[in-house]
């Protein structure tokens, strides 16, 4: 199964780059031995349209454009459920054993993520109740992404 991680907005260089660099090398490496044939990452710009509704669906239009087709789509959105990291690694070893191509893992911009897309989200993943800077929420999606295939392959960095 493919990994792709879409985001809105632009992460500048600096350590928050570098740590969701240092985990999705982490998770390229692992993936491989364990059905996941790659990790890749987009960014898309932030709209410039004056109403946030106008934004978030200029935004989600652009996401779309990104999606390969049937895959399974996870939204970070602070209306979704929160899952244990063992949870998250059931379910993603859940679509890979069940042929899923791939797997999304969509962070929305200021704004959040257009309602439609949600709707449309295999599943919808909140990080806790607290509000996250997205470049946090990247590094925090390409961890808990590396921790999941720990998880699945019984390497013993998850020590809960």
């Amino acid at each position: 199964m493919k990994l792709l991680l879409v985001a809105v907005g632009r992460l500048k260089a600096g350590p928050e780059r570098e740590l969701v660099a240092r985990y999705a090398g982490r998770c390229v490496a692992m993936g491989r031995n364990i059905g996941f044939s790659s990790f890749d990452m987009r960014e898309i710009d932030e709209s410039r349209a004056r109403r946030p509704e106008d934004r978030k669906a200029e935004e989600a239009a652009a996401i779309w454009s990104l999606l390969p087709s049937s895959s399974k789509i996870i939204c970070l959105d602070e209306r979704g459920r929160a899952l244990s990291s063992a949870d998250f690694a059931q379910k993603l070893g859940e679509w890979r054993g069940c042929g899923a191509g791939n797997c999304v893992l969509v962070i929305g911009g200021p704004d959040g993520l257009d309602p439609g897309l949600r709707e449309k989200a295999d599943l919808t993943l909140a990080f806790g109740a607290m509000t996250w800077p997205h470049q946090l929420v990247r590094a925090l999606a390409a961890e808990q992404i590396f921790r999941a295939m720990t998880i699945i392959s019984g390497h013993p960095y998850h020590r809960a």
